[in-house]
């Protein structure tokens, strides 16, 4: 009798639903995506998803994700009308993504990464190498998700590399860079390993491709 009264929540009130992990990866994504696009910082990222993964109901993980619009919502544009605009930019080139779900997923050589590139590997491995990429775009932003499986990255040795994410029973690892070269692009590493390794760092020898040149023409242009 003392059992069931301990069990149950005092009169009046709920008891708090318990998050699953699909929840929790839910607000890790919307996390994600927020830095992707710069609505976190990595500072504040990092404080969020740790706060997600030690979420044990759904009312401690809405805090971190409530200010935030899920992915593939639609936020307020603010951006110019076709009519106000001045020259026509240099074209965006897609974001990209790569699955690599019990099988490798492997993205190298001359290939133009957008701003984002998204990787899951989930019981595989996925590879993106950038060490013969060309760069048109200052920042350039990988959100790597690794489950039972490894993210791999591999970056020019005169690019600034940056990262922030988690391992959860796994290895979140990135070699950070500070190119001397303020022009050059800067890559940064986000997301979470969870029984597995996400991994980034320089591949010596190989060195930025085209972005002075799209500068250049850019300036001029």
């Amino acid at each position: 009798m003392d059992l069931e009264k301990r069990s149950q929540p005092p009169a009046g009130k709920a008891t708090p639903l318990r998050a699953s992990d699909a929840d929790r990866d839910r607000a890790a994504e919307i996390l994600a995506e927020a830095l992707a696009v710069g609505r976190l910082d990595p500072e504040e990222h990092s404080e969020r998803i740790d706060g997600v993964y030690k979420a044990k109901t759904l009312a401690e993980l809405e805090p971190f994700v409530v200010d935030l619009p899920a992915p593939g919502e639609r936020a307020p544009s603010f951006e110019k009308s076709p009519a106000d605009s001045g020259p026509a930019a240099f074209p965006e080139t897609a974001d990209e993504t790569l699955h690599a779900v019990f099988g490798d997923a492997i993205r190298k050589g001359r290939w133009r990464p957008g701003r984002r590139t998204h990787a899951y590997a989930i019981f595989s491995d996925a590879v993106i190498d950038l060490s013969e990429a060309v760069f048109e775009h200052r920042h350039i932003m990988v959100k790597s998700f690794a489950v039972f499986g490894d993210v791999r990255i591999r970056v020019p040795e005169n690019v600034s590399l940056r990262g922030s994410g988690t391992g959860i029973f796994g290895t979140f690892e990135v070699d950070t860079l500070e190119s001397q070269d303020h022009d050059a692009p800067v890559v940064h590493v986000a997301g979470f390993a969870i029984f597995g390794d996400v991994r980034a760092r320089p591949k010596r020898g190989k060195l930025i491709r085209d972005l002075r040149g799209y500068l250049r023409r850019k300036l001029e242009g």
